[in-house]
């Protein structure tokens, strides 16, 4: 009722001015929506743009849970946001904006709370805004989200908690699910989604912040189960695709933690390695980039804390530049080191950072390695924090802008911020820009749980095989591979949308006995298979799409019922770990799948018939 109630009074957001007053520093023009062409963002030209982005945090809260919340005191640094991006009762937002820009920022990663959209009390008086007097915390965050905008900055929705409360730890905001239930999560990402779906430079939706452990149980990645952080955002993902805006960046971040910090209990940062094995397929190609977050604080086994809770892990600080780079590409940068895959995708270090302040040699030492393997790498960046607050340049010292309660700001770039030099590097370090070439794709199906239906078009067909669970490979791909066991499938191919559909139990397309002995499933001439369905671990059906073109008629068999039976290189990456694999080489296609029904066998798939 409540949501009701804001889309009811909520203002609509316009898109930006076609000719907005424009500073020297203000982004360079790029021309909206984003996409992704194998490991690079690109714009609607299909250039490169690279997120060079802070964090305005605020509007996800900054009250650390205990004391009265309308006491500075009781906030994160004594920095009280009233549920809006922190500073505007400092600094005016163009000037807030004016400061990211001298930085060389083009986009900003902007979190908020789901109770931050649910509340309809306006926030106190902003001295520096006093025209956002009377205004809702969601309303100040759309003029937020417009100046920006028409200022040139792309702006990426972060839903960063749930409860309007300093993230992390046990506080609640642990999950997607832990203070709300999974549905509630998802309208409201439907609702924001909607929200700014006319201002296409607010160009993502951040799924969900550090999902990590509760007091009682794991997030995991490809369970099915209530905790499933790579069932949860694939669902969302694919409603935000299909309900409500097409044309944003679904942002994966992965899972920050699992186990109980003691030494000798399992415990960890899984980040996104579980992404090699399992990765996100999406309806609409193209949009899927994967986060991670770094500090020099925390540690791939270490939490992060100090005391209680602390382990005899190493932290990031505490590794070799060797040891660091190592762990970093293991846990995050293959996504984007590794093309031609499956997992293939931009990678977003969306939060990292060090204090102003900061005099360790190590966390200083840190910093230096982990901005030099950004720019190493070319990888989109988003640092933490862009605005604080500052009292004579002491305080928490974290952000990149701060300003005092007169306006009077200090800020990473004003000479006397041991970070400035790292930074300056960072923004003007050597990237890869102009025309992205367009790339193959290579999508996974993943029927463990339930039907993967990736296709527009197929959602639009009635149940093609009833009782089983189906896979469809998304619109303009077609099966590429399957596993011997375990269900899992490989989509490739850039084909037109098949002009029509066949789906076959038996053999009556067979011409040829391409697997003696076996029971073919064969499509029609000029049919390839676009997807496939299973009851229980056994092959059921063919999903066929015929072909706007004729398609070769020669073949050969690929049998993979004892090993794996995989072009060079393995284009696509393992889509099925542990399982024996089949998959038809560059240019071929799925034109049949054989299987036997002997004892023993469970009728999987055993051999392809692959054709040119």
């Amino acid at each position: 009722m409540l949501l009701a109630a804001l889309v009811t009074a909520g203002i609509v957001v316009p898109p930006p001015p076609l000719a907005p007053a424009r500073a020297e520093t203000d982004p360079a023009a790029w021309v909206a929506p984003l996409s992704t062409r194998g490991r690079y963002i690109v714009d609607a030209a299909g250039d490169r743009f690279k997120l060079k982005a802070a964090n305005w945090h605020g509007a996800s809260g900054t009250w650390t849970g205990s004391g009265d919340v309308n006491d500075p005191a009781a906030h994160h640094a004594g920095e009280i946001a009233y549920q809006t991006p922190l500073g505007l009762d400092r600094a005016a937002i163009d000037t807030i904006i004016d400061g990211l820009a001298e930085l060389g920022l083009n986009s900003v990663r902007l979190p908020f709370s789901n109770a931050m959209i649910h509340d309809t009390r306006p926030v106190p008086d902003l001295p520096a805004n006093p025209e956002l007097r009377g205004l809702t915390p969601l309303q100040v965050y759309d003029r937020v989200v417009t100046r920006l905008t028409a200022r040139g900055f792309a702006v990426i929705l972060n839903n960063h908690t749930t409860t309007s409360r300093w993230c992390c730890g046990l506080d609640g905001n642990e999950r997607w699910n832990t203070a709300q239930t999974e549905q509630r999560w998802q309208d409201d990402w439907l609702f924001m989604a909607r929200r700014y779906a006319a201002n296409k430079r607010v160009v993502g939706a951040d799924l969900y912040n550090e999902v990590r452990r509760n007091v009682f149980d794991d997030p995991n990645w490809g369970w099915g189960n209530a905790t499933d952080w790579q069932r949860a955002s694939q669902r969302v993902a694919d409603r935000i695709q299909t309900e409500a805006n097409p044309g944003l960046l679904l942002i994966v971040e992965g899972i920050n933690w699992t186990g109980l910090p003691v030494d000798g209990l399992p415990h960890g940062r899984p980040t996104l390695e579980p992404a090699r094995t399992l990765s996100h397929t999406l309806v609409d190609s193209g949009k899927l980039v994967y986060a991670a977050h770094f500090y020099g604080y925390t540690g791939p086994n270490h939490s992060g804390a100090t005391g209680t809770g602390e382990t005899h892990d190493p932290r990031y600080r505490d590794l070799s530049p060797q040891e660091l780079r190592d762990v970093l590409h293991r846990q995050a940068f293959f996504v984007s080191a590794e093309t031609g895959k499956h997992y293939t995708a931009p990678l977003w270090i969306s939060e990292f950072g060090e204090g102003r302040h900061t005099t360790d040699a190590a966390s200083r030492a840190w910093f230096e390695n982990f901005v030099g393997y950004l720019a190493e790498t070319d990888t989109d960046f988003a640092y933490w924090p862009a605005v604080g607050f500052h009292d004579g340049d002491t305080g928490n010292g974290w952000s990149l802008l701060s300003w005092d309660t007169a306006g009077r700001r200090v800020d990473v770039l004003d000479g006397t911020d041991w970070r400035g030099p790292a930074w300056r590097r960072l923004v003007s370090s050597p990237s890869r820009s102009g025309r992205i070439p367009e790339t193959e794709r290579w999508s996974m199906l993943n029927l463990d749980h339930a039907d993967f239906q990736a296709s527009r078009a197929v959602r639009g067909m009635a149940d093609w095989d009833p009782g089983a669970r189906k896979g469809a490979c998304p619109d303009g791909q077609r099966l590429s591979g399957l596993s011997h066991t375990g269900n899992r499938g490989l989509c490739t191919g850039t084909l037109a949308v098949p002009t029509g559909y066949a789906v076959v139990r038996g053999e009556s397309y067979v011409d040829t006995d391409w697997a003696s002995g076996y029971t073919k499933v064969q499509c029609p001439p000029d049919h390839a298979a676009v997807g496939h369905s299973v009851t229980g671990s056994a092959f059921s059906a063919l999903l066929c799409g015929r072909s706007a073109t004729p398609l070769g008629r020669t073949g050969r068999t690929v049998w993979f019922d004892r090993g794996d039976n995989r072009p060079p290189g393995t284009p696509g990456g393992d889509f099925a770990s542990g399982h024996y694999k089949g998959q038809c080489a560059p240019g071929e296609y799925v034109a049949g799948v054989a299987y036997t029904g002997r004892i023993g066998s469970n009728r999987t798939p055993d051999a392809l018939l692959c054709r040119a």
